[in-house]
């Protein structure tokens, strides 16, 4: 096992076994490196790297942290990684958001209070009727979010927001070259919160099966019809 990669594996331990817990500050890095047997060049990079994904965070002049491990803040680089496939690795995703959103939207069903399903159906009472391009893109987005985190489940919240901020592009892109496909996403949306606010888990998570499934479809054609083109 590489150096940097055992340094991680140590101080990943301690934090599994409760030795250092959300909010515990890191020993001084000399006395953790001669306590886990490593150099202090290893440790170093550990910590960066363990950083990076939000496990510690590193105060200039203060000391390291270990951070909340919210899964809000771990899953955070879920996007970041998403945001690096081409397009038909994103149909991966969208899969994924297939499976994972109708599941968040029925536990929506049942866990959203009634003012929550109110700021939901504001959200969309929000777009105007001939919205820009960035407003469709903000709005969609603030609507997935709510969605995911209306769950109540916030590993499953945050895994949902993740994937649907990254293949926002494929839906803003259907929604520019599909004729009817914004109006086609309002009437999802509402047919989705109407679901909600009827305390009805199983239309709701059929309503978001459709309004994932059009998506995801759309872009199988699509790339399908631009491959054979170039063929």
């Amino acid at each position: 096992m590489p150096v940097t990669d055992e340094a991680i594996e140590k101080i990943k331990a301690m934090i599994v076994s409760g030795e250092l817990s959300p909010g515990s500050r890191l020993p001084k890095e000399a006395d953790l490196a001669d306590r886990l047997g490593l150099s202090r060049n290893s440790l170093r990079e550990a910590v960066k790297a363990l950083s990076l994904i939000r496990v510690l965070d590193v105060r200039q002049g203060d000391g390291t942290y270990v951070t909340s491990l919210a899964p809000d803040l771990l899953l955070d680089a879920l996007g970041f990684v998403v945001d690096f496939h081409q397009d038909d690795t994103v149909l991966d995703f969208l899969e994924v958001r297939r499976i994972l959103e109708p599941a968040a939207a029925a536990m929506a069903a049942r866990a959203m209070s009634d003012e929550d399903i109110a700021e939901l159906g504001a959200v969309l009472a929000g777009l105007s009727d001939d919205p820009s391009l960035d407003e469709l893109i903000e709005n969609d987005l603030e609507f997935h979010r709510r969605l995911a985190a209306g769950s109540g489940n916030a590993v499953l919240g945050s895994l949902v927001d993740g994937l649907s901020g990254p293949t926002a592009r494929a839906r803003i892109w259907r929604g520019l070259t599909e004729e009817g496909a914004v109006e086609r996403t309002r009437q999802q949306h509402q047919a989705i919160v109407d679901a909600i606010a009827a305390r009805r888990p199983d239309l709701a998570q059929a309503w978001t099966t459709v309004h994932i499934g059009g998506v995801e479809q759309w872009l199988r054609g699509t790339l399908g019809a631009a491959g054979s083109a170039l063929g």
